[in-house]
């Protein structure tokens, strides 16, 4: 016969469409199911009766791997007196079938030092299932996405190449041959000024080469990325009039292209949005080594961002950075500088590998 319960319990139990149960813990680590309700056959696939004739059997049914948890979260429980909430995987025997379930319980001391949790444990089986699919997915979505920043900034480096070698290579036998035509060209006022014209017209267009190559993918990051973004940083402060510096914490950085590429482009978008929208007189990169991680931060003394700014529907120069950062196994977060304005901070983890080195460099 099972024991009186008290009204809330009871009225709990007879309308949860999981198991309502008492579980006494006794200080010599014995264990015993004062309370099961009608849910235990349909959740564990074991009658009430059978359980409470062998409490123990419970444990049996939660997986290998998952029981650890079990048992340090009844205990962590049992010793702060703090609801006892733990979800983990059965196996059914009598469906041959992996659940989920979760329990929810709050604990009672009893004399001699025994602990009595009352709750309720319910079948999460398929809100797990869908869980697991959407972390799935996510996965597959930064697999792609990175596949996709890797193939652009490939594409990058061999259109960069193909305007330098090519069209480059071409504009300078222009140039020289231009030379040369003017060298023999009539003493005509008029012939030597369109001959001045059209070699500053290459002269131009060699430039605007230069900077669409430097655009595509900018030389410098072959040597690597502290070369790269030490180029950044001037070439930030020239066109955009901000002052930029930049402090590594090494003085060399050995970093994967793929990942130096990644973090490059990082840094890039988050100069282009202070040039864009902070409205600030000063821009900083900092990058620094420390327990095997790697962190970048580009900050400014501009307006802020504000919570607004974030949730813009067209607010992709964000997106994009996180999703690098994530494609890197890395974390991206928005913040305060410490001077007002804005702090972009990226963290990656290193291989075990590579070196802690701390020396400054600006």
């Amino acid at each position: 016969m099972r024991p009186a319960l008290p009204t809330t319990l009871h009225t709990i139990a007879a309308n949860a469409p999981g198991l309502v149960y008492q579980f006494r813990r006794a200080a010599d680590g014995s264990v015993s199911f004062p309370y099961l309700s009608d849910g235990c056959l349909a959740l564990l696939g074991v009658g009430a009766a059978e359980l409470q004739a062998v409490p123990e059997r419970f444990l049996s049914l939660v997986l290998p791997e998952d029981r650890p948890a079990y048992l340090e979260s009844m205990q962590s429980s049992a010793q702060s007196m703090a609801s006892w909430n733990w979800e983990g995987r059965i196996w059914v025997e009598a469906w041959k079938d992996v659940k989920w379930i979760n329990l929810r319980c709050t604990p009672h001391a009893l004399p001699g030092g025994a602990v009595l949790w009352e709750g309720m444990m319910s079948n999460i089986t398929e809100s797990k299932r869908e869980q697991l699919e959407v972390r799935a997915s996510r996965a597959r979505l930064a697999e792609l996405t990175a596949h996709i920043e890797k193939v652009k900034e490939q594409e990058r480096e061999r259109i960069a190449r193909e305007i330098h070698d090519d069209l480059g290579g071409n504009l300078t036998a222009i140039k020289m041959a231009l030379a040369m035509l003017a060298a023999r060209l009539p003493d005509d006022e008029a012939l030597q000024k369109k001959a001045s014209y059209v070699d500053a017209l290459v002269d131009r267009t060699i430039d605007a080469v230069h900077r669409l190559t430097l655009d595509l993918r900018p030389t410098v990051l072959d040597f690597g990325l502290l070369p790269a973004l030490e180029w950044q940083a001037k070439e930030f402060e020239t066109q955009a009039g901000i002052a930029c510096t930049l402090r590594a914490g090494m003085k060399e950085l050995e970093l994967d292209p793929e990942q130096a590429a990644a973090l490059f482009r990082i840094a890039q978008e988050a100069l282009t949005n202070i040039a864009k929208h902070a409205q600030a007189s000063a821009a900083a990169i900092r990058l620094s080594r420390s327990r095997g991680v790697l962190t970048l931060k580009i900050s400014d003394n501009g307006r802020g961002i504000r919570p607004a700014d974030r949730a813009k529907p067209d607010s992709f120069g964000l997106r994009g950075m996180a999703e690098r950062a994530r494609a890197l196994g890395g974390t991206l977060t928005l913040g305060h500088a410490a001077g007002g304005g804005t702090e972009v901070a990226i963290k990656i983890r290193l291989p075990a590998s590579a070196p802690d080195v701390t020396i400054g460099h600006e």
